[in-house]
């Protein structure tokens, strides 16, 4: 299990994101994804699945049409980790970022 990231820690890591922005009112980060179709954002979030399954960590999302709204946050460790870090980075190379 990863600890969870201090304050500083993760603002630090946010700065190396594209786009991810911490939850107010829980230690958790945020970002929207836009594709051109839902195939685009079907196929992301295919791509990311399968990444979430090999380090089993699995992100909380919601999808709509092209738009694809993520929220990472390591419910063991009760915050931000650095698995959020390397997943969110993950999905900004597969996202286009």
């Amino acid at each position: 299990m990863s600890g969870k990231l201090t304050d500083q820690e993760m603002a630090e890591k946010l700065a190396t994101l594209t786009g991810w922005t911490p939850v107010e009112g829980r230690s958790a980060i945020h970002r929207t994804f836009t594709f051109k179709t839902f195939n685009q954002a079907f196929g992301f979030m295919t791509r990311v699945a399968l990444k979430a399954e090999a380090m089993n960590h699995h992100p909380e999302w919601f999808n709509v049409y092209n738009r694809v709204e993520v929220t990472l946050s390591t419910h063991d460790a009760g915050g931000v980790t650095d698995k959020d870090i390397t997943l969110a980075a993950f999905m900004d190379k597969a996202g286009g970022a």
